[in-house]
């Protein structure tokens, strides 16, 4: 696949995903789509790597790797799915553009990451005056208070799991590290579903049918794959433009197809995001243009 077909992928997946997984859980039944479309991309990951001629591997370094990731495959959608019922669709892409400015904070605690500047912390300051805007309008809104704290729950696991698998360096490839993860993270959305009082028989609307079913193919294996293949040929600032993109076209997508109408408050918080991101990521690239070239 080329480059800009990947990249052009990625943006897509990212953008429609929120919308999918509110539509997936319009039913009432948010544990079991979430296990259903889980259950589903582990089979077509399964029969995906057969077809390639590949194998799972299991040794200490890749299963440290793939234990790594699961709090950012369960813990992260559990949450995200919950709180999918009570908050716009655009609202949970715009959390998850929080991430890399959440992924530097955290990488400051330890020991051997780069340091922030100027720029990175302009960035940061200005999404946490975003964050507190969306929470004074979730105050606002009641009981939305609730799902926004759960969807930046969500959010901080996300970070802290991908944090940890490029910390263990396992070097799968990314495949098998898509499907290790979701291996493991299986018998947790069985147990969850379970545990969670919905009926044995999944009630999926037609559309949350299709949407599941979109989420299993493209949420959780196209839209990875695509994004680690963009992250191997493509500068990481570049890459990172996506969670600049994607909060808007999400935003976007939720006002036309699903009839949302977020409050004023919201879009400002959604606005000092965006801009904050824009400032975070203009960090990175005037930090790489400062950088001293070292001659060999």
């Amino acid at each position: 696949m080329s480059t800009g077909l990947a990249y052009f992928t990625v943006v897509l997946v990212w953008a429609t995903t929120p919308l999918a997984i509110k539509w997936s859980a319009e039913g009432g039944a948010a544990a079991g789509s979430l296990m259903l479309r889980m259950l589903i991309a582990t089979a077509l990951g399964i029969l995906l790597l057969w077809c390639s001629g590949g194998r799972m591997r299991w040794h200490r370094r890749a299963l440290l790797g793939y234990l790594a990731a699961v709090p950012g495959v369960f813990g992260a959608m559990a949450l995200t799915y919950r709180a999918s019922a009570s908050v716009p669709s655009g609202l949970i892409s715009v959390m998850y553009g929080l991430a890399p400015l959440l992924s530097g904070l955290m990488l400051q605690c330890l020991p051997g990451s780069v340091r922030l500047r100027g720029w990175h912390w302009a960035g940061c300051v200005i999404g946490v005056i975003g964050l507190a805007v969306i929470f004074s309008d979730a105050l606002v809104g009641g009981g939305r208070l609730v799902a926004v704290l759960m969807l930046f729950g969500g959010v901080c696991l996300f970070c802290g799991s991908a944090i940890a698998v490029q910390r263990a360096a396992a070097g799968q490839p990314p495949l098998n590290q898509t499907l290790g993860a979701l291996i493991l993270s299986l018998p947790c959305f069985v147990a969850m579903w379970l545990l969670s009082g919905e009926p044995t028989a999944i009630p999926l609307t037609e559309r949350g049918l299709w949407a599941v079913l979109y989420l299993s193919l493209f949420g959780s294996l196209l839209g990875f794959l695509c994004y680690y293949l963009v992250l191997s040929r493509l500068p990481a600032a570049t890459v990172a433009l996506i969670t600049l993109i994607t909060p808007v076209l999400a935003l976007g997508l939720g006002m036309l197809l699903n009839g949302e109408q977020p409050a004023l408050s919201m879009l400002v918080g959604a606005g000092l995001i965006v801009v904050a991101l824009g400032a975070y990521l203009y960090g990175d690239r005037h930090g790489m243009r400062r950088a001293p070239v070292v001659e060999s």
